[in-house]
């Protein structure tokens, strides 16, 4: 993993991020995606499905297929400045990337019709090019906002560490249905596995995948539940929080710290686990070590 130091001046990029939970053998795993290589964002990393918010996903159209109104999602995101049909739409971008990047497909089907051949008959009709808008309208889906659970907030610095980009990425829980199985596109995403977030966490420090910081933070937050219920449990009591990373360079390494650090201009922890990160050893890593992450 490199180090950017450049200044980005165009503002974030609206994006959605899934993070797909379910119940293993052991407790509570998500699932990660392996980004491909020559990915300019966070080549070879292993991520949640997400991506950047698309002008299809405030489609008009779109708004008869939500299984809520546009001022409940708006309500639920937390966000009073945002505009309820863009809240809406960053609902539809979560469900379309989970759709696009791991085959899960959140949604309903029609009176009458049966829910697997939907499914299958999307799934198809998406790797033959289908766009998601007009796929939704061919099979009478209605979307499954109700299976996302806003999460959290997370602000890319003027500064980014691991990209040359800003995203302002809202981060939704969802749990995965039992009937559908998730997969990578083969495409954007080269690889996908189910990890509890400590084994996923004891894997990164093992070197075997690499993980960028939102990812490690959440993980780390992660591995306080014990079960998908019980995380999805207390992300709905909760004001999603914002998270802005302030980077610094300290004896030529970098570190980034988080709300509640003190060197964070937000005095109020944001998340459990460490409150900063630094760059070492070509990864990202608390002073505290594995312990810290996992503890």
């Amino acid at each position: 993993m490199q180090i950017n130091s450049e200044i980005v001046t165009t503002p974030p990029l609206d994006s959605a991020t899934v993070v797909m939970l379910r119940d293993g053998p052991s407790g509570l795993e998500v699932l990660l995606l392996k980004r491909h290589a020559a990915s300019s964002v966070l080549g070879g990393a292993f991520v949640f499905p997400g991506g950047k918010l698309d002008a299809a996903d405030a489609h008009p159209d779109l708004l008869h297929r939500l299984d809520r109104p546009p001022a409940a999602l708006h309500a639920q995101l937390g966000e009073a400045e945002l505009p309820e049909g863009k809240a809406a739409s960053l609902f539809v971008a979560a469900l379309r990337e989970a759709f696009e990047e791991s085959s899960v497909l959140l949604a309903h089907s029609a009176a009458g019709q049966s829910h697997m051949e939907t499914l299958a008959a999307a799934r198809a009709q998406l790797s033959q090019g289908m766009a998601f808008t007009p796929l939704l309208a061919h099979l009478n889906l209605t979307l499954h906002t109700e299976a996302l659970v806003p999460w959290s907030r997370w602000i890319t610095p003027r500064v980014p560490s691991v990209t040359n980009k800003r995203f302002d990425t809202r981060f939704f829980l969802a749990q995965a249905p039992t009937d559908q199985t998730a997969a990578h596109d083969n495409h954007e995403t080269t690889e996908s596995v189910w990890l509890a977030p400590r084994e996923a966490l004891t894997r990164y420090w093992a070197g075997e995948i690499e993980l960028a910081p939102p990812q490690i933070m959440s993980l780390s937050h992660l591995n306080r539940y014990p079960s998908a219920a019980s995380a999805m449990a207390a992300a709905l009591r909760q004001k999603p929080p914002t998270i802005q990373p302030e980077p610094f360079d300290q004896e030529g390494m970098r570190v980034i710290c988080y709300p509640g650090d003190p060197r964070h201009s937000v005095p109020t922890r944001a998340l459990p686990g460490p409150t900063r990160l630094h760059f070492r050893n070509r990864r990202f890593e608390p002073a505290g070590g594995l312990e810290e992450l996992i503890g």
